[in-house]
């Protein structure tokens, strides 16, 4: 489980096929946190399992094939910066808001709005804009966000983003067209699944 709060912006150093799907190896750039072998790591909001032996100066992931198809980690390639969160512990601030690391969906960027106030215009995929609510949270790219504005009828949402979002995660650089992992929040999904399924149940 994760917050949402990055704390560092990796890059790809190289994707390697395997008999499994593919290797992924992250240059930390910095990061202080030394994971071990078997820990969980959100990559760009993709909880991924440590796969090298621990004192490794990389991160090391082996990732299926449904995770490369239901994400746009298959898109990554050598040079591409990820976003980076280590698993929460029972003394973490919750800072953001419960992400799972379970992408729902790629959604795709329509539009960036810069100058004064940074906006990002997202459809997601199908049968997300359900669980979106207006000032609720989500997660894009691994970053806990709240939604500016929800607008069904055209199919997208809005997230404004500050400085400091802009600087510290990959959604500076963020342009029309690109696509992005979206996770809605778990609160909102449990509430949609029990009145569709049981609320109709004395």
């Amino acid at each position: 489980m994760f917050t949402g709060l990055v704390q560092a912006m990796g890059r790809v150093t190289r994707v390697e096929p395997t008999s499994v799907g593919s290797r992924l190896v992250v240059d930390p750039c910095g990061w202080d946190h030394r994971p071990t072998l078997g820990d969980s790591i959100s990559v760009s909001g993709c909880c991924l399992t440590v796969a090298a032996a621990p004192g490794a100066a990389e991160l090391v992931f082996d990732v299926v094939p449904e995770t490369l198809s239901k994400t746009t980690l298959g898109l990554l390639a050598a040079g591409h910066p990820v976003n980076l969160e280590h698993s929460v512990t029972p003394t973490t601030l919750m800072g953001g808001h419960t992400v799972q690391g379970h992408v729902d969906g790629v959604g795709v960027i329509e539009r960036v709005q810069t100058g004064a106030e940074w906006r990002v215009t997202i459809r997601p995929p199908t049968g997300l804009m359900e669980f979106v609510t207006p000032k609720g949270s989500i997660c894009v790219d691994g970053v806990s966000l709240t939604v500016a504005a929800v607008k069904p009828e055209l199919g997208v949402l809005e997230i404004a983003l500050i400085p400091t979002t802009l600087a510290k995660t990959t959604l500076g650089r963020a342009i029309q067209g690109s696509r992005c992992n979206l996770e809605a929040d778990i609160l909102a999904k449990t509430m949609v699944y029990w009145l569709r399924n049981y609320s109709g149940r004395k």
